[in-house]
């Protein structure tokens, strides 16, 4: 069985944890990578700033993406993918705390396919991850990526 990428966007190293005890709590077979900033998120989909070669092997399944992010923000990280052919075509779900109605049209205005606001609770949080990896790596039917 071909095991998808998760690429986690977030800053916060307790939020990680909790997402990666989700996964594991609702057996989501996946290959986690976190960036903690935006910038780093770009660099794993893109290559790095400095301009050396990057070849794009494999594209992650899914990103999760947080908001307030340091260096480059959630928003500007969503707008680059979005203007990439490469990546245009990604899953980006926006996991945060927001609950800012700005937020929220900014994120589908630039072309996120979910929004959810991050629940406080371990087992609601839990129950969110389940229902995005069951979701976005089991019953969506992505398109082939562009190359």
């Amino acid at each position: 069985m071909n095991v998808h990428t998760i690429l986690l966007v977030e800053d916060n190293a307790s939020d990680v944890d909790l997402t990666r005890r989700a996964l594991v709590r609702n057996q989501i077979d996946c290959d986690l990578v976190v960036a903690s900033d935006g910038q780093e998120a770009l660099d794993f989909l893109f290559g790095p700033e400095d301009g050396a070669v990057h070849e794009m092997t494999r594209l992650p399944a899914l990103i999760l993406l947080d908001l307030n992010l340091p260096r480059v923000g959630g928003l500007d990280v969503l707008q680059q993918i979005r203007a990439d052919p490469r990546t245009r075509r990604l899953p980006v779900v926006v996991l945060t705390s927001s609950l800012e109605e700005q937020d929220i049209a900014a994120c589908y205005d630039r072309g996120a396919n979910s929004y959810i606001r991050k629940p406080v609770d371990f087992v609601q949080f839990a129950e969110a991850i389940r229902q995005l990896g069951r979701y976005w790596l089991g019953t969506n039917q992505p398109p082939s990526q562009v190359r």
